[in-house]
């Protein structure tokens, strides 16, 4: 086997990285792998509750529904606000990688927004993680709860990421003051009220990478931000069938 790195004409030459393919790529393909089994244990969980339990409650109506359907029009007019990001990026455009990377994100917190409503909505109808108001099966709440919180951790997530690609210190200010203010508006006895320290923990976390290693996203990297956000977008292909059309109110 050849040495990692040699020595030719004073300069380092490294092996190929992986299939040829950008490292970085490789290491969110191999995160998106490990995050892949960790819905499919999710989905089979709640899909396993929803077969074995005949009293599998059906609360979403006609509202319920709209919603998400209004969710799902965001997510997928995301990825194709992310694609045409990832276009630009490639011709070197960074005036236009910036604003659909923008928009993306206004999709995305779009989604976040109208997702929260749905979790308020039920949370006054009596739903809890274990509980439920329309039948006897106390993993609906949990299963549920569990679940789209894990998705919508993901979008937000992928709402920070992308702000760091595309404004990169800029971004930081702004992701402070948006947690101010949920900190500020969102009541105490609300459950976002704790899910709100997303945000602060994402500041951190986006200015420790920022201030120890700062660069400016080229191309490259904000495909591997756009994999991310196809990933989430596609795991909610999944959910909104399975949790809220098939258990839509008759």
């Amino acid at each position: 086997m050849s040495e990692v790195a040699v020595q030719h004409g004073g300069l380092e030459v490294f092996e190929p990285s992986l299939f040829g393919t950008y490292s970085k790529k490789i290491g969110m393909w191999l995160f998106l792998l490990s995050d892949t089994l960790t819905f499919g244990a999710l989905l089979f969980a709640y899909s396993y509750g929803r077969i074995s339990n005949p009293d599998w409650p059906t609360p979403f109506g006609k509202d319920s529904i709209t919603n998400a359907t209004i969710m799902t029009g965001c997510l997928l007019s995301s990825s194709l606000t992310m694609v045409l990001a990832v276009m630009a990026a490639r011709r070197n455009d960074r005036s236009w990688t910036r604003n659909w990377i923008l928009l993306t994100m206004v999709f995305g917190v779009a989604f976040i927004v109208l997702h929260g409503r749905e979790w308020g909505h039920l949370i006054e109808e009596g739903m809890l993680p274990g509980a439920n108001p329309w039948s006897a099966v106390p993993q609906f709440g949990g299963t549920f709860f569990t679940l789209t919180g894990m998705h919508m951790l993901h979008v937000t997530i992928g709402v920070i990421y992308l702000g760091v690609v595309s404004l990169r210190k800029a971004f930081l200010p702004i992701l402070l003051a948006l947690w101010g203010v949920g900190w500020w508006l969102i009541p105490a006895d609300s459950v976002f009220h704790y899910g709100i320290h997303v945000l602060l923990v994402g500041f951190i976390v986006s200015a420790m990478i920022l201030f120890l290693k700062p660069k400016d996203y080229d191309a490259p990297d904000v495909e591997i931000a756009g994999l991310y956000w196809h990933f989430v977008d596609l795991v909610w292909m999944f959910i909104f069938p399975l949790v809220y059309l098939m258990s839509t109110r008759v």
